[in-house]
């Protein structure tokens, strides 16, 4: 299993916070949480990285390569600024990685289609409720330093989120309605996957406390409740506003099963 080790990166960022009055659990939430973080900010370099490819063979402007590979950087900037936050907290920088499948190419498809499922799946409904969780746990971190962390990484998140539709914005008038109508069906899949995906990092529980919450940890229960707010209010017509059936492909992914609870 491969491991992701940030501790010489994490220690050299020199990063600290103010003495914190915590409960042992809630230390070791925070820290669960940031490593988490930690792992998958760098994971999202690596995904965004497998853009890279498509893009060429589809032919998208350099311009726009050019920002995916910036993004790139901001990912692994993001997973050092994480684990420095670990290294504060009192924990070790380091986890192993889960198991990576490729970036899905999606050959049944021509480079340029292949490449929006993409950009669909990443930045339009992956980067967009990035967005709306940072910034609403960036309003409730107590720590100055900390707070300062998050507004960086949300200010990377939100550029993430709008390439993407910007993106959209120019290749939607494209589409032909044999397009439009397989961006559609690959959407329930993208969506259920998305769903599963967040669900699984959300837990339906509480954090344990207050001070914890003032440190990066979120309630999965008002978290839950801002993804499926997020995807309702900004996803679903983001989509339908750009001529794709955002609404049915969300309202049939729902209807398929789910192993996380």
């Amino acid at each position: 299993m491969a491991r992701l080790d940030l501790t010489r990166q994490a220690a050299a960022a020199g990063f600290s916070l103010p003495a914190l009055e915590l409960t042992d659990e809630d230390r070791e939430a925070a820290i669960g949480t940031w490593r988490g973080r930690m792992v998958n900010e760098h994971i999202s370099a690596r995904v965004f990285a497998g853009l890279i490819p498509q893009m060429m063979a589809a032919e998208i402007d350099a311009s726009a390569q050019a920002e995916v590979a910036r993004m790139i950087g901001e990912e692994l900037r993001h997973g050092v600024q994480c684990a420095a936050v670990v290294h504060a907290l009192g924990g070790q920088a380091a986890a192993d990685l889960p198991p990576l499948p490729p970036v899905a190419q999606h050959p049944e498809v021509g480079p340029l289609e292949g490449f929006t499922r993409n950009l669909l799946s990443i930045c339009c409904l992956s980067e967009t409720v990035a967005v709306a969780l940072i910034g609403r746990e960036r309003l409730e971190t107590g720590p100055e330093s900390l707070e300062a962390v998050l507004k960086a990484i949300l200010a990377d998140e939100v550029g993430h989120a709008r390439f993407g539709w910007r993106m959209l914005d120019s290749l939607a008038p494209n589409f032909d309605r044999a397009t439009r109508e397989r961006l559609g069906d690959y959407l329930i899949t993208a969506f259920a996957h998305f769903r599963d995906h967040e669900l699984l990092h959300l837990p339906e529980v509480a954090s344990p406390s207050a001070r914890a919450e003032a440190i990066g940890v979120c309630d999965g229960r008002e978290a839950r409740r801002l993804f499926a707010d997020t995807v309702d209010r900004i996803i679903v017509p983001g989509l339908e506003r750009r001529g794709l059936p955002g609404g049915e492909a969300w309202r049939a992914a729902q209807r398929l099963p789910s192993a996380v609870v």
